[in-house]
């Protein structure tokens, strides 16, 4: 690997890592805006617009860095 390859890859593992803990806040976020927390529109919306924010958190979270991934998965040779 040269350096090229080595920056790319730090890139890479960052933004994994970014991806993981934006949806771990979004999933935070999402339960205190479900427990009344504190009110963007009020009660009962709020608890619909907290359960969006807690299901993209939990995609955000879960499934996304697997897709980037695959995504950047280096090319296997034959």
């Amino acid at each position: 690997m040269n350096q090229i390859d080595d920056a790319l890859a730090r890139k890479r593992f960052f933004a994994l890592n970014l991806m993981r803990l934006m949806g771990a806040a979004f999933v935070a976020i999402g339960f205190i805006l479900i427990s009344g927390g504190f009110a963007l529109a009020g009660q009962p919306t709020d608890r619909w617009i907290g359960t969006a924010i807690v299901l993209v958190g939990a995609f955000d979270f879960a499934v996304m860095p697997l897709l980037l991934a695959r995504r950047w998965r280096s090319p296997k040779d034959l």
